[in-house]
């Protein structure tokens, strides 16, 4: 059974269902964005974006590049970025 991304806000605790697995990657961010928010406890958020972008994007780069062999031209490739691109953003994230 599929949750659909509309039904995520009436359902808090929906990664926690055994649905989990067919969630979109969308729909993950949604319920970790409202599970974050609601967290705050009445604090403001700040770099929100940046936060979001940093942990989303080194496990990104880390599994396209298992998924190529470690090949940075091929994994540059697949995710669209030269390859100076994805050396700095390695460098960034500490990824070897």
């Amino acid at each position: 059974m599929k949750v659909q991304a509309r039904n995520i806000e009436a359902m808090p605790n929906a990664v926690e269902f055994k649905t989990d697995a067919t969630l979109l990657l969308s729909d993950h961010v949604r319920v970790t964005l409202m599970r974050y928010f609601a967290q705050l406890d009445g604090h403001e958020a700040t770099d929100l974006y940046a936060m979001v972008i940093s942990e989303v994007e080194k496990p990104l780069i880390e599994t396209v590049l298992e998924q190529c062999g470690h090949n940075q031209s091929k994994a540059a490739q697949v995710l669209g970025v030269s390859r100076s691109t994805l050396r700095k953003k390695m460098l960034q994230y500490g990824i070897e």
